[in-house]
C-alpha cells in the first residue's frame, strides 16, 4: 500500500509541476492561457502576474510532496523521518485537493479542471493515510 500511495503522491506532484510550467513559464503562449479560459491577449497580460504567482504555489506544493516522499522512505516505520514524511505528504496532497475543491466554487466551467487537479491528490491522501 505504501508503494502505491507514494506513486500516486508522486504523480500528483508531477501534475502540479506541469501546472507550474504552464502558469509561470509558458503563460505567454496563447494555447496555454486559452487552456485556462482566458479569451484574449489583453486579458492574458492582465492575469499574467497572478498566473505566475499561482504557478509557484503549485510548484511549492509539489516540492513539499516530493520531500515528504523522500522522508517517508528514509526512515523505518514509526521513526521521526517516516512520521514527518507522511505528515508533509498529507499536508501537501490535502492542500492540492482543497484547492481543487475551492476551484469548484468558482463555477461549473471549472469543474473539469478541478477534477483533473484534485483527483490524484485526493486518492494519494487517502492511500497515504493507510500506508
Amino acid at each position: 500500500m505504501a508503494i502505491i500511495a507514494t506513486v500516486v503522491a508522486a504523480l500528483a506532484a508531477l501534475l502540479h509541476v506541469y501546472i507550474f510550467v504552464m502558469e509561470s513559464v509558458q503563460w505567454s503562449r496563447p494555447a496555454i492561457w486559452r487552456r485556462f479560459g482566458v479569451k484574449d491577449q489583453a486579458a492574458a497580460d492582465t492575469v499574467r502576474p497572478m498566473a505566475y504567482n499561482q504557478g509557484f504555489y503549485n510548484l511549492f506544493l509539489a516540492i513539499g510532496a516530493v520531500i515528504g516522499i523522500v522522508l517517508f522512505w528514509a526512515g523505518a516505520p514509526g521513526t521521526a523521518a517516516e512520521v514527518a514524511g507522511r505528515t508533509l505528504v498529507l499536508f501537501s496532497l490535502g492542500s492540492m485537493a482543497a484547492a481543487a475543491l475551492v476551484l469548484t466554487t468558482t463555477g461549473r466551467a471549472y469543474l473539469r479542471a478541478a477534477l483533473l487537479q484534485g483527483t490524484l491528490p485526493l486518492v494519494g491522501f487517502v492511500l497515504m493515510l493507510f500506508a
